[in-house]
């Protein structure tokens, strides 16, 4: 079976793509509002820049069905938070696995894209490690 147009694959990235672009906007809002860490903010939104499939988005976009979304109710966790670092970690958690879907999947549409979103996951760890660490 030929994946490459199965508009359940384009689904697939869609939801991957809006995830992971919205946990990365997260923790670069908290770098840049709570932190004032303008150069992890900056880093974080040149990352999150690459988060895109131009060429794609129109069809991307029809595929999109949040309405009907099966786990579209959040989760008890989902809704627990205790502190800023919480929020990091569940949004650096997100962004990683989101990418980390988007790597395996784009696949089927070429190697280039797999590994943007390779290079991508591998960014948020350090930048995962930089910014809880220090």
């Amino acid at each position: 079976m030929n994946n490459k147009n199965d508009p359940k694959v384009v689904r697939l990235v869609d939801a991957n793509l809006n995830r992971l672009k919205e946990g990365i906007r997260v923790i670069e809002d908290i770098a840049r509002y709570h932190d004032d860490n303008g150069p992890l903010a900056l880093k974080l939104k040149n990352l999150r820049h690459q988060c895109r499939i131009d060429e794609k988005y129109l069809e991307l976009l029809s595929s999109r069905d949040s309405i009907n979304d099966v786990l579209r109710p959040s989760t008890k966790s989902e809704m627990s938070r205790a502190n800023i670092e919480d929020i990091l970690i569940a949004n650096y958690k997100r962004a990683q696995e989101s990418a980390r879907v988007l790597e395996e999947s784009t696949k089927i549409w070429g190697g280039e894209l797999a590994e943007r979103f390779k290079n991508i996951r591998y960014e948020l760890y350090a930048l995962e490690k930089e910014n809880l660490l220090n």
